[in-house]
């Protein structure tokens, strides 16, 4: 039976990777520091739970890893002890992992590392491919931090895959959940302009993209995880809107995000218009490539 690891399980794309392993017949070890109780209750009774790094030798040998670990980047203003948080939630946990895996006697055939869009920064109108460069905002460096924090990986004979993850859109979470009830309630509308690219996916399909990575041993680096089809922020808000039957006439303006948020405002009003190259040249097939086809399938019709 394939084993596989996956931190950040509990989290919103995790736990429906755990569910999806598990269906597929592999064996599932999800690192956290939750009860076990409750991370099993979040992927499943038959997952496999473990607290501490320290215990990866005491596993069945693990073929792939999936790291997805990191604290919730759009969670409030970025003091500098929030920064820190993030940064060591993703560069420092990755290094310790990375370490850990070391000191196994069979090394993983695989480890795919999460990254986000976050790493081109505000790239305006310029469509993002794998092979443009980083940006120099905070998040842009975070990112690229974290994907270096990776690469020490294939010393050990293990294949790495970077997944640079977009909007991820399901009602039953994420960004998509919480735009729910303000535009049900006709309370939604474009974010600043509206003008900026909203580069999204579906989350059934970033979970088959890292599937198909792991099922692909040829395959190695970098990954756009984001929809074939990138769309301005005031489209995605009107499609959303008329999918509710609902106006979208509640602009959120830049000065409100900036006071609230600061500098993190500017994920939300920055521009990213990022397309997936990598994996559509490798024969990857998105079961949502437009916006249209992915709201249909989240919010069937009444």
């Amino acid at each position: 039976m394939t084993q596989i690891l996956i931190t950040g399980g509990t989290g919103f794309i995790g736990r429906r990777l755990c569910t999806l392993a598990q269906r597929r017949g592999m064996a599932v070890t999800v690192l956290s520091r939750q009860p076990t109780a409750t991370v099993q209750h979040i992927c499943g009774d038959k997952v496999n739970v473990i607290r501490s790094l320290n215990t990866l030798a005491s596993l069945p040998p693990i073929d792939h890893v999936i790291n997805l670990a990191g604290e919730p980047i759009l969670n409030g203003r970025w003091s500098t002890g929030r920064r820190q948080i993030l940064r060591d939630s993703r560069i420092e946990f990755t290094r310790q992992l990375l370490n850990a895996l070391s000191s196994l006697p069979t090394k993983p055939a695989s480890f795919i590392s999460g990254s986000a869009i976050g790493y081109y920064g505000d790239s305006g109108e310029t469509i993002c491919t794998e092979t443009k460069a980083a940006g120099a905002d905070f998040a842009a460096t975070l990112c690229r931090d974290w994907e270096r924090a990776a690469q020490p990986v294939g010393a050990l004979g293990t294949r790495l895959c970077i997944v640079r993850i977009g909007v991820v859109l399901d009602p039953s979470g994420g960004s998509l959940q919480k735009m729910l009830l303000p535009f049900k309630l006709g309370l939604g509308g474009r974010i600043g302009s509206g003008q900026q690219w909203f580069s999204w996916i579906s989350r059934e399909d970033i979970c088959s993209l890292i599937f198909f990575l792991l099922d692909n041993p040829a395959l190695r680096g970098v990954f756009n995880g984001t929809a074939p089809e990138p769309v301005r922020n005031a489209d995605f808000t009107q499609r959303l809107a008329a999918r509710l039957h609902r106006p979208a006439i509640m602009p959120m303006p830049a000065f409100a995000l900036k006071a609230a948020l600061g500098e993190a405002s500017g994920l939300l009003l920055g521009s990213q218009r990022v397309v997936p190259q990598a994996a559509q040249q490798a024969g990857f097939t998105f079961q949502h490539p437009t916006l249209d086809q992915a709201l249909d399938a989240m919010l069937p019709a009444d």
